[in-house]
């Protein structure tokens, strides 16, 4: 039996309060007030003294790319669930631009095996929109659902046929699976590095205007409108974007969104020393798309708060910034930065956890929560715990971020799946 003693439960339309937890068989038989639970201990009992500190469900990052197979040099199914767990995140969900693609049900299949031998966080499978990501046949979308998949995306790559990605969405709708839009006018982007703005033209590099991700929200907006599917779009960095995410979820459509901690804290002056760790896609746009983002964040526009970790080795990030690849890592880094916007007055913590928890259980049919009978996937963490990050103690096995040797508040303690510590700072966070 596993007990959670006196931790600060934050659960965003359950519960909040102080309260003692009861786990025993990987489940949660019991929420109480402190010091109500009598049944007798037993000496191989476990009790973790959760005083001043939030609990709350599992975090969950709907958008990783753990790089296996096929660029298991990056990063593995192991590291990077070890990464997420250290993080505070009992689940992710995997990017299907893998070595062979994620669009068949054994690649599916043996992402679920590699993450339960690993033994840490959960792995939910992306599956792709596309076979091969190739942008002209779709994959198979109930095989992919049967197999385990919770959702499909051509993430890394738009779907530029609009007459695919309507057929995706009717295809979807008949497997209740979202379909996740990787929002991108290839025409637009060009040979464009970074956002185009005055910094861009201060380095002399080319430029990617708004309109290259607005207008294909835009478009899959319409196509939602037209399909009644379930839209989720991916990365949100534009004004322009939250203000037609925003404009369609008031006319009642199935609309979600997400964005990731580099868009709501950095701006493209970030990049003045051509430091390839700030070189993304979407890129870091100005900071007028900065505070759009916060403000979507807090009206509700922005559903999700995700990573879209991208672990890259010094072979893609170590050379000239119009060659580096695109993509920082983000599930060691999210919390901290995430709790910034608490800080700051932002969102609330419950709004926090709801972006970070219960919003991406919801768009993905999962069951997550404080809720007796539930799974025990709970997250512990101390919004107080100040740190530098050190990239050169992350789980993950690269280490290309821009945040290497800030300064921040907020660290996971206690990570559990399935009522099993899979990561404790106490044991596990030597590193730190």
């Amino acid at each position: 039996m596993l007990i959670i003693r006196e931790g600060t439960l934050i659960d965003p339309g359950n519960i909040s309060g102080c309260y003692d937890i009861i786990i025993r068989n990987g489940n949660i038989v019991g929420i109480q007030a402190p010091g109500t639970f009598r049944e007798l201990q037993k000496q191989d009992d476990v009790v973790i003294n959760a005083k001043g500190k939030i609990v709350t469900p599992g975090l969950i990052d709907m958008h990783v790319h753990l790089r296996e197979p096929g660029h298991e040099y990056k990063e593995t199914i192991s590291s990077g669930t070890m990464a997420a767990a250290s993080g505070g995140f009992t689940a992710v969900c995997s990017m299907p631009n893998t070595n062979p693609v994620n669009d068949c049900a054994e690649i599916t299949e043996y992402i679920i095996k590699k993450a339960v031998q690993a033994g840490r966080s959960r792995v939910y499978p992306v599956a792709s929109i596309s076979k091969g990501l190739n942008g002209k046949n779709l994959s198979a979308f109930g095989e992919l659902k049967r197999s385990g998949a919770v959702a499909v995306t051509d993430d890394g790559l738009p779907v530029s046929d609009s007459q695919l990605m309507r057929r995706a969405m009717e295809y979807a709708m008949g497997f209740d699976l979202p379909v996740i839009s990787h929002a991108e006018d290839l025409q637009l982007t060009g040979n464009g590095v970074m956002n185009e703005g005055t910094p861009a033209t201060r380095l002399g590099l080319a430029g990617i205007p708004n309109a290259a991700e607005a207008v294909m929200v835009m478009r899959d907006i319409s196509l939602c409108e037209l399909t009644g599917a379930r839209l989720h779009i991916a990365h949100v960095s534009t004004k322009e974007s939250v203000r037609a995410i925003r404009d369609a979820k008031e006319r009642g459509l199935p609309v979600t969104a997400e964005t990731a901690p580099h868009y709501f804290t950095l701006t493209d002056e970030h990049l003045i020393e051509y430091n390839t760790n700030f070189k993304m896609n979407p890129p870091l746009r100005s900071p007028q798309d900065r505070e759009a983002v916060r403000q979507g964040l807090a009206d509700g526009t922005i559903d999700v708060i995700a990573t879209d970790h991208a672990p890259h080795s010094s072979l893609e990030k170590d050379i000239e910034f119009c060659q580096a690849a695109n993509g920082i890592i983000g599930l060691e880094t999210a919390l901290p930065l995430s709790l910034k916007l608490v800080q700051d007055h932002v969102i609330t913590m419950e709004t926090m956890v709801q972006k970070m928890s219960r919003n991406p259980a919801r768009i993905l049919g999962l069951e997550v929560g404080i809720i007796e009978g539930f799974p025990a996937d709970i997250t512990i963490f101390d919004p107080e715990f100040s740190h530098t990050i050190d990239a050169d103690r992350f789980y993950s096995k690269s280490r290309n971020t821009p945040f290497h040797g800030w300064q921040v508040k907020g660290k996971a303690l206690v990570t559990i799946v399935g009522g099993n510590v899979v990561f404790n700072e106490f044991t596990d966070g030597k590193r730190l």
